[in-house]
């Protein structure tokens, strides 16, 4: 699992780094190759941790990787709480979807809480980050870009890193 912490660790502070540097123009590719790596990776960190302090474990990788990403830039600094936000809200949503779908296969699992997690998350991020009202076709994009690229990932992940 150390794997998986560091790969999420990474792509939430290169997503934060490139959007503090390129703007909102980056979201999408931000949201389709980074982001929508995270919200998978989520969702086998919560199959190896359920049970054991699962909650506290999400929320410290969380703020970790805002926290990364501020000491790396602190110019980043808006970006990192805005992803802070993003990540916590989309979280909660993430594993309540995530728990409802617990008897379904893996896949179906982490790509229906992925759907949920992509659309508060999206939300989110370009409210706390550029302000309201939110960039309609930012947020509709990256829901867009994060699904598909969630289902990509959880492709990738469900042959690469076992439970």
């Amino acid at each position: 699992m150390y794997f998986l912490v560091g790969l999420y660790l990474a792509a939430i502070v290169a997503a934060n780094l490139l959007v503090a540097t390129f703007g909102p123009a980056v979201s999408i590719v931000n949201a389709f190759a980074l982001i929508a790596l995270d919200l998978t990776s989520r969702d086998r960190l919560h199959e190896a941790w359920a049970g054991r302090g699962l909650a506290w474990r999400m929320a410290a990788l969380i703020a970790a990787g805002s926290a990364i990403s501020y000491l790396l830039n602190r110019s980043a600094g808006p970006i990192a709480l805005a992803s802070l936000a993003a990540f916590g809200a989309s979280a909660v949503a993430d594993a309540l979807v995530y728990h409802r779908l617990r008897r379904r296969s893996w896949l179906v699992r982490a790509n229906g809480s992925n759907v949920l997690s992509a659309a508060v998350d999206s939300l989110v991020f370009p409210v706390f980050a550029f302000g309201w009202p939110p960039l309609w076709a930012i947020v509709i994009g990256q829901v867009i870009a994060k699904s598909v690229g969630g289902a990509l990932w959880a492709w990738v992940l469900a042959r690469r890193v076992r439970a």
